[in-house]
């Protein structure tokens, strides 16, 4: 199964792709999709469906999993962080991709063990999990990978009670 995690942002989405056989995790790709700040919102928005319809074409994910929107203090910064998750569902779903979505907490869970992890012991995982030699970098394709592995970890647990 080759999963697809997306960590949502308006200037920065994290994207990490991994493939599992139900027993071992391999890292395929990761990295992150950039908007230009000073770019108007709708031309950022297609910027952002572009680049993850061109992602998911070239390595064609068997599902997708997208991060919830934690819920910010800062009221615009959530409003431009759920339209960029707005556009990142679309087009996953226009893919014909199954979708699943996962809270941070959820995630932190599935990849340490502990729901309040922090962004260290998250790599920290993220890394051992996969095989790397060096943490992944970005922040946000670190927690793209995450949500992947939740992914993965979901379905594997499904599987297993035969969901």
């Amino acid at each position: 199964m080759l999963v697809i995690g997306l960590d949502p942002g308006l200037a920065t989405t994290g994207y990490g792709l991994i493939a599992g056989d139900g027993q071992r995790l391999e890292m395929v790709d990761y990295g992150v999709l950039r908007t230009p700040a000073g770019a108007p919102l709708p031309e950022r928005l297609v910027m952002l469906h572009d680049a993850l319809a061109a992602l998911l074409e070239q390595h064609k994910p068997s599902v997708a999993a997208v991060e919830e929107l934690f819920f910010s203090t800062n009221a615009q910064t959530a409003m431009l962080v759920g339209q960029a998750r707005g556009v990142l569902l679309l087009t996953v779903a226009q893919a014909g991709l199954e979708i699943a979505e996962y809270t941070p907490m959820q995630v932190k869970q599935a990849v340490t063990g502990y729901g309040g992890a922090d962004k260290l012991q998250i790599q920290q995982m993220v890394r051992m999990l996969l095989g790397l030699e060096e943490l992944p970098r970005p922040d946000d394709a670190a927690d793209a990978l995450a949500v992947a592995i939740c992914q993965h970890h979901s379905a594997r647990l499904g599987a297993l009670l035969g969901d």
